[in-house]
């Protein structure tokens, strides 16, 4: 499924113009940045967070370790001169439901992965499933299963 999304990822962005490769780091770049804003929406920065953050990316973007923390390290830089959201999620309005899906379960992935939910946490995913349209219900089924997973 995984390596479904990173084929239609491509393909969406080729289509918007540029190049494969730039428009593929580019949301590649937007995954990671709502990984990061989750992890350091309680302004609290945990190992196990950054830990989480690589796996994560890793599973959903189907990349090794290393690329996922080098993707992290552009997109810790990409959240400092970010001002919302929306500049990740506007390029990954395009993903089917099921994608999102997995990538919100993902930000609550990291968003438990040192044993507590911060409220600050919880409102970054919150605004993000709400930007990339995620259907409630699903919203709240990828909350239970990241519980479930952290237990």
């Amino acid at each position: 499924m995984f390596s479904k999304l990173s084929s239609i990822l491509r393909e969406v962005f080729t289509e918007e113009g540029g190049s494969a490769a730039a428009n593929e780091n580019r949301y590649q770049r937007a995954m990671a940045g709502l990984l990061c804003e989750v992890a350091g929406a309680d302004n609290d920065l945990d190992v196990r967070e950054e830990t989480a953050k690589v796996r994560m990316l890793g599973v959903l973007l189907d990349i090794d370790e290393t690329d996922a923390k080098s993707l992290i390290e552009e997109a810790r830089i990409d959240s400092s001169n970010s001002v919302s959201l929306y500049d990740y999620t506007d390029k990954l309005r395009q993903l089917e439901q099921s994608q999102r899906f997995d990538l919100v379960k993902a930000m609550w992935e990291v968003a438990y992965a040192d044993g507590k939910l911060d409220p600050l946490e919880e409102s970054v995913i919150r605004k993000t499933s709400e930007l990339l349209y995620l259907d409630h219900a699903l919203f709240i089924k990828a909350k239970l299963q990241a519980q479930e997973d952290a237990v």
